[in-house]
């Protein structure tokens, strides 16, 4: 699958149809970016079953500042809707395959579970643990 362009038009689109969407955040100007091209589109080819994004970050000056990118180039990954990996830095051929691996193997139920134990308020009553153990 050819990599998609990001925009602010088509952005919450692609995400939310795509369970699994790797967004590559650049620019035309950004040395590392040019460098990691190569390798992102390899590995595009080997995971056609994945969608592959880039966002221009000058063109799309919204949607990096939404983001909160700060250094280029930034590999976000999301998964049904939830992103579970951002991190700067241009990865090298290996990492990015083992990234991608790890990625497919997450448990989002568990994900989702972690991620809303995180955002519940502490009071004492209402905690989100296993039901029928003492601790909650």
């Amino acid at each position: 699958m050819a990599t998609v362009e990001l925009t602010k038009e088509n952005f919450d689109r692609t995400v939310s149809e795509n369970p699994f969407v790797l967004i590559d955040f650049w620019a035309g100007w950004c040395r590392p970016c040019l460098a990691f091209a190569p390798v992102y589109e390899k590995a595009s080819e080997a995971n056609p079953d994945l969608v592959f994004a880039k966002v221009d970050t000058e063109a799309q000056q919204e949607l990096a500042a939404a983001f909160q990118i700060t250094s280029i180039p930034t590999l976000m990954i999301v998964r049904d809707q939830v992103a579970i990996f951002a991190q700067p830095g241009a990865l090298p051929e290996a990492a990015l395959t083992d990234l991608i691996g790890q990625a497919r193997a997450l448990d989002m139920d568990e994900v989702r579970q972690k991620i809303a134990a995180q955002q519940k308020p502490a009071s004492g009553e209402g905690q989100g643990g296993t039901p029928g153990t003492p601790e909650g």
